[in-house]
């Protein structure tokens, strides 16, 4: 005679348990919820742009964008691209957005390095460059970002010598008239924004690293030594990071998105990035609404390719364990 496996009782307290759950939302009702969220966001939505073009036209502006094909009138302090004060604001807008894009650039790569480099000698053996990393990381991040760049402005490279002085054998050359690095002509303005940008993200990546390299289990580092790897830094490189990365990834996006943001306080140190191009836009048009939407949508979309790009390396890396 067969014996029965099932429990009379668990089923008896499975059934009583399902009973007892609320229903799950039909899919009708969970498509008509999203339905009516959505038309009343677009309904708020169009309401505020109602009562912005109502009060503009009150003003006897109205909302427009006429004015960009207009001649901007002024000079800019530094331009990759070909600009004379008789073109359009549109087309300075442009130069800003491409001297932010430069500066941005720069600062990611820089401050990756200094970073990724900050965060691993939190782990090495020597204690003195475990406190230095330590004591960066602590100082530049309890100072505002602000009072760092009006530092290595003023004090740094406006109190360099009128000579240029020549370091690494020719590669780098600084002087209060400007920075050549690698026969790359760059004012002071963008040094010290570059500087204090790399630096303020540095301290933060850092930490970012370091996290990430923490949620390695610590077998890992052992298995490195049993494989010969004795050295910490070939056992960061070649096993550790490659761990590490998936954890890293996610906190160092959003640190490149805050060095893009960041990056608007240029013009506390004369960089004519794309908010200080705005910001004189405004100032001689008094299109201040519409100055500032074209400031919105750059940053938006320099935000959402710097996001774009780092969701695909992650994507990458995921795909590769």
């Amino acid at each position: 005679m067969p014996v029965s496996t099932s429990n009379p009782g668990a089923d008896h307290v499975s059934r009583r348990t399902t009973r007892n759950l609320p229903p799950g939302p039909t899919p009708w009702r969970s498509w008509l919820l999203q339905g009516l969220f959505g038309l009343l966001l677009l309904a708020l939505i169009g309401l505020l742009l109602s009562n912005l073009q109502v009060n503009l036209l009150r003003t006897g502006q109205g909302l427009g964008f006429g004015w960009l094909v207009q001649p901007a009138g002024f000079e800019l302090s530094e331009h990759w691209l070909p600009y004379l004060p008789g073109d359009s604001y549109a087309w300075a807008l442009l130069v800003g957005f491409v001297n932010s894009l430069r500066v941005v650039g720069l600062g990611l790569v820089a401050s990756t390095l200094v970073g990724v480099v900050a965060g691993s000698a939190s782990f090495s053996t020597n204690l003195l460059l475990r406190q230095l990393a330590f004591g960066y990381v602590a100082m530049v991040r309890n100072v505002p970002l602000l009072l760092q760049l009006l530092f290595w402005y003023f004090v740094v490279f406006l109190g360099l010598s009128s000579t240029p002085q020549v370091w690494l054998g020719g590669l780098l050359s600084l002087s209060n008239q400007g920075v050549e690095v690698l026969g790359q002509r760059w004012s002071v303005e963008f040094g010290a924004l570059l500087a204090g940008l790399t630096l303020f993200t540095g301290a933060y990546i850092a930490e970012v690293v370091r996290g990430g390299i923490t949620s390695v289990p610590r077998g890992q580092w052992e298995a490195a030594r049993s494989l010969g790897l004795g050295d910490n830094v070939k056992a960061l490189r070649l096993v550790v990071l490659p761990q590490a990365l998936p954890a890293i990834l996610p906190g160092l996006a959003s640190q490149y998105i805050n060095l893009a943001k960041n990056s608007t306080l240029a013009i506390a140190v004369g960089y004519a990035d794309i908010y200080a191009v705005s910001d004189t836009t405004i100032t001689q048009t008094g299109r201040a609404i519409e100055g500032f939407l074209v400031l919105l949508l750059s940053f938006l979309l320099l935000d959402l390719l710097i996001s774009g790009l780092m969701q695909l390396l992650n994507r990458m890396v995921l795909r590769r364990r």
